[in-house]
C-alpha cells in the first residue's frame, strides 16, 4: 500500500512522516556525517547483523530501555557519552526504539548544546501510532510518569512497518491500545472502522496496519496543530491517560504503557456512566467490542489511594481538583477538572474491571 508522507507543522520546526516500504533509508542515515545512533538494545540485538549493520559501529550507543531508565540519570549518562565524540551543535542525533528511547533522546537532543539535529526511527506499534508526532519529550520523577518534559520535534520521523514483525505480543497490543484511543477520540465513524479492522490489525495485516497508522497520526495530528502546546484542546489526546498513567506509578510499571491506557479507558468509561455523561449501552458496547478484546494482560493489582495520589501529580491537574478526559454520547470527548479525591476512591472501591 503507497502512502503520503505526513507533514506535521510545528512552532518549533515542521517536520515529515516518511513512510518506507523497505530498510533502504538506514543506509542513508548511516552515511550522514557528525551523526551518533542511539538504540534500543533489544533493537540492536534483533537487527545489528541485517539491516542496522550498515550503521558505523563505532557511533553506535546501546542503550537499555526500560521505565526505570526514563529519568535524568540516563539522560546524563547520554550526555557524557555524546561529548566522549567531541561533537559539536552540528551533530546529528538518530534514534532508534520505541517510546521509552524517543523520550530520553528527545530530551538530550533538546537541551545538549540548546538543540540539535534529531531524527527518530520508531520501531514499536505503540511509537509509530502515536508518540512519535506531537514533540513531546518526557521523564519520569521518582514514581511520577512524565512530570519532566520539553517540546522538542524530531526533523524527521522514518516509519517503517518491518519492525513489527518482531513485537512480542503484549508489546504489540500495547500499540493496539493507543490506536483504539485515538480511533475513539476521532468520533463515531472512526471507531467502528477499528471494529471492522481489528481481526486484521491482530493479524498484523501490513496493508491494514499502515493504513490505520497512518489514519491514527492523522486523527492525533488536527489536535497537536491547533494546541502544540497543550493549554488546551490537545489535553483529550489524554483519554485513558488520567487513570493509565496513574495505574502505572501505583504498580511500579507493571503492564505495558498501552495495556495501561486501555484499562484507564475503560475505568473512565464507567466513571462517565456513574456520573450520568455515558449511555449504559454506549458504555457496554466500546467496553464489549472494543476494548476487553485488545486488553491481553493481567489486571495488577493497587492501592486505590496511590491511584489517587499519582492522579494528583497529572499535569492536567490545574487546580484544586483531579482530571479526568471522559468519552460521553455520541462519540464526544470532554475534560472535567473538578473531581474530589474522595470521589475517585468511593468509585474505586466499587468498580468492577
Amino acid at each position: 500500500m503507497c502512502l503520503s508522507n505526513l507533514n506535521v507543522k510545528s512552532n518549533v520546526k515542521n517536520y515529515d512522516v516518511l513512510f518506507k516500504d523497505d530498510a533502504e533509508f538506514i543506509k542513508d542515515l548511516a552515511s550522514l556525517e557528525n551523526a551518533l545512533y542511539i538504540i534500543d538494545a533489544n533493537v540492536w540485538h534483533l537487527y545489528k547483523d541485517t539491516i542496522l549493520k550498515v550503521l558505523p559501529l563505532e557511533r553506535v550507543i546501546v542503550q537499555d530501555v526500560h521505565e526505570d531508565k526514563k529519568n535524568i540519570k540516563t539522560v546524563c549518562y547520554l550526555y557524557e557519552k555524546i561529548m566522549d565524540f567531541s561533537l559539536h551543535r552540528n551533530m546529528h542525533l538518530i534514534s532508534f526504539g520505541g517510546g521509552i528511547i524517543q523520550d530520553v533522546t528527545g530530551f538530550v537532543a533538546s537541551t545538549i548544546f540548546r538543540g540539535v539535529d534529531w531524527i527518530f526511527v520508531p520501531t514499536t506499534l505503540l511509537s509509530q501510532v502515536d508518540s512519535c508526532i506531537g514533540g513531546k519529550t518526557s521523564l519520569n520523577f521518582k514514581q511520577f510518569k512524565n512530570l519532566i518534559g520539553t517540546f522538542y520535534p524530531p526533523a524527521q520521523v522514518y516509519l517503517y512497518p518491518g519492525f513489527l514483525n518482531t513485537l512480542n505480543r503484549e508489546d504489540f497490543y500495547s500499540g493496539i491500545g493507543e490506536m483504539a484511543k485515538l480511533h475513539l477520540i476521532g468520533g463515531e465513524e472512526q471507531a467502528l472502522r477499528f471494529i471492522e479492522f481489528l481481526s486484521r490489525i491482530e493479524l498484523r495485516d501490513t496493508s491494514i496496519l499502515l493504513d490505520m497508522i497512518y489514519n491514527s497520526l492523522k486523527i492525533k495530528k488536527g489536535y497537536i496543530e491547533s494546541d502544540e502546546f497543550d493549554t488546551g484542546l490537545r489535553s483529550i489526546l489524554n483519554f485513558g491517560h488520567c487513570f493509565g498513567h496513574a495505574i502505572e506509578s501505583a504498580t511500579n510499571f507493571a503492564i505495558p504503557h498501552g495495556q495501561a491506557v486501555v484499562l484507564g479507558m475503560i475505568i473512565a468509561n464507567k466513571y462517565a456512566l456513574k456520573i450520568g455523561m455515558l449511555s449504559k449501552e454506549l458504555e457496554r458496547f466500546i467496553r464489549e467490542k472494543f476494548l476487553n478484546p485488545i486488553f491481553v494482560v493481567p489486571v495488577p493489582s493497587w492501592r486505590d489511594t496511590e491511584i489517587v495520589e499519582a492522579m494528583k501529580q497529572d499535569k492536567k491537574v490545574t487546580g484544586k481538583g483531579l482530571a479526568l478526559v471522559m468519552l460521553t454520547d455520541d462519540y464526544k470527548m470532554t475534560k472535567i477538572t473538578d473531581i474530589e479525591e474522595k470521589d475517585i476512591l468511593e468509585f474505586l472501591k466499587n468498580v468492577h474491571y
